[in-house]
């Protein structure tokens, strides 16, 4: 494909996905609006006001970054799996495989309207949170660079799960018993120094941490992650995750039957 014939292909993929999570915006952002309404009030506000400031920052100021990003990593995610699986269940996956379209193209479609969608809701949560704080961020590009990188990540990771999954159950299992877990697990709600020494090792495994402390680096200055190392990481699992992705539509594993 010429590369004039590889933006008409790619932007018509993006458009559709980007029209697909907004048709039903009540089913697809309003909801993580809602929820996290609902971690600022019964954690940042009524729990929050009981305890002590961290980094010099009080409860919901320093958990905002957090929910901000457990919303894009949840949203992302599922836009990816819950739309990649439905063209495989509708068997329709194959006129994208049969196209000239090159499977890199057809995995970096997906993984931009996940983007799309992981951002759209991010903003959303964002406003939500000026009802609570004073909002304020130190370092506007780690802030977006952060996010970007992590809705790329978890996008990408949507996608392994609906190559693999034979029925709507299979997209479930991933963010109930992996995601759900780091996710809270993650430093969202408590700084990692908090944790006796052990347990600060034991978290250095769980990649969400990093993403949480770069963003909360960029929003509010403070980190307990290197944020250069963070940001490495991050790098590194999205070019595992690229590079596993093109093998598998390569291979047409989980996908020709």
């Amino acid at each position: 494909m010429k590369l004039a014939e590889q933006y008409v292909a790619f932007s018509s993929l993006l458009l559709k996905e980007i029209r697909r999570f907004m048709r039903i915006w009540v089913q697809t952002v309003l909801p993580a609006a809602i929820t996290m309404t609902l971690y600022f009030i019964i954690f940042g506000n009524l729990i929050g006001s009981q305890l002590n400031d961290i980094h010099g920052f009080k409860y919901i100021d320093y958990i905002v970054p957090g929910i901000i990003l457990m919303a894009v990593i949840n949203n992302s995610y599922a836009n990816v799996v819950s739309s990649f699986f439905s063209a495989k269940f509708q068997r329709h996956i194959e006129e994208l495989l049969i196209s000239p379209m090159p499977n890199y193209l057809i995995i970096i479609g997906y993984v931009a309207g996940g983007v799309a969608r992981g951002t759209v809701v991010g903003m959303a949560v964002t406003l939500v949170s000026l009802f609570f704080v004073d909002l304020s961020v130190q370092y506007l590009w780690v802030s977006v660079t952060a996010i970007f990188l992590t809705s790329i990540l978890f996008s990408l990771a949507g996608l392994i799960n609906a190559v693999y999954a034979k029925s709507f159950d299979d997209i479930s299992i991933i963010p109930t018993f992996v995601l759900t877990p780091l996710t809270y697990l993650g430093g969202v709600f408590y700084s990692v120094n908090m944790l006796p020494e052990f347990w600060q090792n034991v978290s250095l495994i769980n990649p969400i941490l990093y993403m949480v402390n770069a963003l909360r680096y960029g929003m509010l200055g403070v980190s307990d992650i290197d944020i250069t190392t963070a940001m490495l990481i991050i790098c590194g699992f999205i070019a595992a995750l690229f590079t596993f992705s093109l093998y598998l539509l390569n291979r047409g594993i989980g996908i020709r039957s």
